[in-house]
């Protein structure tokens, strides 16, 4: 029975930003999909247009991927519909702006849970599938995932942990034919930054989020370890995060950090 199961694309938080432009990008290359988020009339409306252009309603499944038997709610909503996961994309997540001293503990300890455990517990959940459909795995970082972090300690943190599990996860899984590719973006213009507290315009080397969607998906497809689209965060990925004083790097990205978080 396990064989006959269909293969899809497993997305999580695709109710809006990446998580959507990601859906849509696997769906124009014929992948059936499973998308998961809270919000279950966005998940809803996307899987509507989706259908719209064409191609197979995706599965939605509304669910807090912070709920710790999350991933196994999921694996149960596949198997019921007789899916199974060929690809898993773990974009779920959130930041959180101001001092790690000053900020609800329980909500950076459930930026914890979403972020790392979550997105951990998905990437082990499915591996025999993964290996089955010749599949992967999609992490998405950060170019945080690359410095220090100051008002937004936590945050960096967890993205520092995707990017590093994810390295080492492709490393394992490469002898059984399991791609892992780690999606570091910088900048994007989507809802994160009023869910993490900023304020103003992103920054003028923002990328939009289909550029990043599509730069994640042709790297897991072409088994590419880490992926940092556009030039300016690569240049912080590789350059900044190694050879600035390590002072000086904390000091600028606690300036920037503050100036985001102000109120006009």
């Amino acid at each position: 029975m396990t064989l006959n199961k269909q293969p899809v694309a497993l997305i999580t938080g695709a109710s809006s930003g990446i998580g959507a432009e990601l859906a849509q990008m696997f769906a124009r290359h014929g992948h059936a999909l499973a998308l998961v988020a809270r919000r279950e009339s966005r998940l809803n409306e996307l899987a509507d247009e989706i259908a719209a252009s064409g191609r197979r309603r995706p599965m939605v499944l509304a669910l807090d991927l912070g709920l710790p038997d999350a991933a196994e709610k999921i694996g149960a909503a596949l198997a019921e519909q007789g899916l199974e996961p060929q690809y898993v994309v773990n974009n779920a997540g959130y930041g959180l702006i101001g001092r790690a001293t000053e900020i609800d503990r329980d909500d950076q300890l459930a930026l914890i849970d979403l972020n790392m455990r979550a997105l951990a517990d998905l990437s082990l959940s499915f591996l025999d599938s993964l290996e089955r459909h010749r599949g992967g795995i999609l992490n998405v970082a950060s170019v945080a995932g690359f410095l220090p972090g100051p008002r937004s300690a936590v945050y960096y943190a967890s993205k520092a942990f995707v990017l590093s599990f994810s390295e080492a996860l492709q490393r394992e899984l490469r002898p059984r034919g399991i791609r892992v590719t780690c999606l570091c973006p910088g900048p994007v213009p989507t809802e994160f930054q009023a869910r993490a507290g900023a304020t103003g315009t992103p920054e003028a080397w923002a990328t939009p989020a289909a550029r990043v969607a599509l730069a994640g998906y042709l790297g897991l497809m072409r088994g590419r370890k880490v992926v940092v689209p556009g030039l300016a965060n690569k240049l912080i990925a590789t350059l900044a995060s190694r050879w600035v004083p390590r002072r000086i790097l904390l000091a600028r990205l606690d300036a920037r950090q503050f100036s985001r978080a102000k109120q006009p």
